[in-house]
C-alpha cells in the first residue's frame, strides 16, 4: 500500500489539521513526519474546537494508530499538557499514539537558546515562535541533541547535564544568564510520563504497516514556503515541510508515495516576518484577517493577509509533486464585490513571469492581478458541491486552470461537515 501525503502549500496555517480529520476515517495510521509545538492544527466538531501542536490530527478516531514521528521534535512540557487536555475531554490517546524513539527533544534551554539568538537578529529577526524549534534541529544536525529513546538510557541525566552545559556557554556568549526556574522539573516530569507510553521504532512499525497493505496518511506541519531548503530563506522554519520530509521523516521509501494532497486557503496568510507579495495592508486585508478569524492558533500572533498567490502555489505544486488540491476557507471571500488572483510577478527588469525568483524581498517584484467578480453569497450555508454559486465555481476553474490539478476538496467553514468534495477531473 501507499503512503499518502498531506503537505501545505502556503507559509502554514492553510487547515491542514481539518483536512486530516476529514480523510482520517479511511485511514489506519496518520504519521507527523517534522515539526515540533510550532504547529497548531485546529479541527472544529460537534461545535467544539481543538488545537493540536504535536500530536497527529487522527487522534480523535479511535480506530486509527497515530505516530509521531522522528522528524518531529517534541518538548515534553507541551506535550504532557497537549495530552491532559485530550483527557479531560474524554479522549484516551494513550491507547493509540506511538512516539518514534528517534524523535529529539526540546529542553527547556532551547526555548531560552531561541529567545536570545532571536533578539540578537534585532531588526532582521526571523520571527521565530520562540518555541525552540531551531536550537534543536540546530543540535541534531550539530549530532550533540537528546532524542525520546535516550530517556529510557541509564545516564539520561548526566547526558541531560552535559548538553545544559553546552548550552549555558551559548547563552553567555550572548552576554546573558541561563535560568531555567521551574522549567527544569517540569522538564523532567514529563519525561517521566513520557517513559509511560509506546515509545517505537517507527518506521519498522510504518514500513510493516506498508507491506500488510494498511493505509498511511503523513501529516506535515507549517508550509511549503517555510521550507529550509525551498521556502522564503531566510525567513523559514529549521525542517523539510515538502514531501521529501516525510521520507526522512518517517523512514519510508520514496517509492512508497502515493496521492500527494496540496492544502492552500482560498487567499494567503503569513504569520512573523518575511517576504510577502500579495500582502494587504489596508482595510481589505483587515477585514479578511477578522472574517477567517486569522490569529495564530500557537502564537495568538495576527496574521498578515492577502490575495491568493498562483505563482507561488505552481511552485509548490512542482517540489511536492501534487495530485491533489483541497481549497481551505472560501467562505471568508463571501463579502467582496471582486476577488483579485495574483497570476504572475512583473520583476523590476519589466520582465513578467510565473516563476519565483530567487528574492521575493518587498520592492524586487510586484504581483499582477486578475479580476474575478465575487460571490456575495454565505458558502458556510451550502451542502452540495452542485449547489455552489457560478462566480464561486468560475473562481475554482481559474485556479484548476492555472494550477493544472483538480481541486477536489472545498472547505466552505471551520466544522467537518462543512466540507464539500468534487470529482477530481484532469485538468487541461
Amino acid at each position: 500500500m501507499a503512503v499518502d501525503i498531506l503537505i501545505g502549500l502556503q507559509w502554514g496555517d492553510e487547515g491542514k489539521g481539518k483536512i486530516v480529520d476529514v480523510l482520517a476515517p479511511t485511514y489506519d495510521i496518520v504519521a507527523r513526519f517534522q515539526g515540533g509545538p510550532n504547529a497548531g492544527h485546529t479541527l472544529e466538531f460537534e461545535g467544539t474546537k481543538h488545537v493540536l501542536h504535536q500530536i497527529p490530527s487522527g487522534i480523535f478516531h479511535p480506530h486509527i494508530q497515530n505516530i509521531i514521528g522522528n522528524g518531529v521534535v517534541l518538548d515534553p512540557i507541551v506535550f504532557k499538557v497537549e495530552m491532559q487536555k485530550l483527557t479531560d475531554r474524554g479522549v484516551d490517546a494513550a491507547q493509540n499514539l506511538y512516539i518514534s524513539k528517534k524523535a529529539s527533544l526540546i529542553l527547556p534551554s532551547h526555548k531560552v537558546l531561541d529567545k536570545v539568538s532571536e533578539e540578537a537578529l534585532g531588526s532582521g529577526k526571523i520571527g521565530s515562535t520562540l518555541k525552540g524549534i531551531g536550537p534543536t534541529y540546530q543540535d541534531k544536525i550539530g549530532r550533540v541533541g537528546l532524542r525520546v529513546g535516550d530517556i529510557l538510557a541509564d545516564d539520561f541525566q548526566e547526558q541531560y547535564n552535559k548538553l545544559i552545559e553546552r548550552h549555558r556557554k551559548t547563552v553567555e556568549f550572548y552576554g546573558k544568564q541561563l535560568d531555567l526556574g521551574d522549567q527544569e522539573q517540569a522538564f523532567f516530569d514529563a519525561v517521566a510520563y513520557l517513559r509511560t507510553l509506546k515509545l517505537v521504532d517507527s518506521e519498522y512499525m510504518i514500513n510493516e504497516a506498508i507491506q500488510n497493505g494498511k493505509r498511511v496518511l503523513a501529516e506535515g506541519a507549517q508550509g511549503s514556503l517555510l521550507d529550509v531548503d525551498f521556502g522564503t530563506y531566510p525567513f523559514v522554519t529549521s525542517s523539510t515541510t515538502l514531501v521529501a520530509g516525510a521520507c526522512t521523516g518517517l523512514g519510508v521509501a520514496p517509492k512508497h508515495i502515493g496521492e500527494v494532497y496540496g492544502i492552500f486557503k482560498a487567499y494567503c496568510t503569513r504569520v512573523g516576518s518575511g517576504p510577502f507579495p500579495t500582502e494587504l495592508l489596508d482595510e481589505v486585508g483587515e477585514e479578511i484577517r477578522q472574517a477567517g478569524r486569522e490569529f495564530g492558533s500557537t502564537t495568538g500572533r495576527p496574521r498578515r493577509c492577502g490575495w491568493v498567490d498562483l505563482p507561488s502555489l505552481k511552485y509548490s505544486i512542482m517540489l511536492n509533486g501534487v495530485t491533489q488540491l483541497n481549497m481551505m476557507k472560501a467562505d471568508v471571500l463571501t463579502e467582496f464585490d471582486s476577488i483579485s488572483i495574483c497570476t504572475h510577478y512583473k520583476l523590476p527588469s519589466g520582465e513578467v513571469t510565473d516563476k519565483v525568483p530567487h528574492s521575493l524581498e518587498e520592492g524586487n517584484l510586484e504581483p499582477v492581478y486578475t479580476e474575478l467578480p465575487g460571490w456575495k453569497v454565505d458558502l458556510n450555508q451550502i451542502d452540495s458541491i452542485d449547489h455552489l454559486p457560478e462566480a464561486f465555481k468560475n473562481y475554482l476553474s481559474f485556479i484548476e486552470e492555472n494550477l493544472q490539478v483538480p481541486i477536489t476538496i472545498v472547505s466552505v467553514g471551520p466544522d467537518r461537515k462543512s466540507t464539500l468534495k468534487r470529482e477530481a477531473v484532469i485538468v487541461e
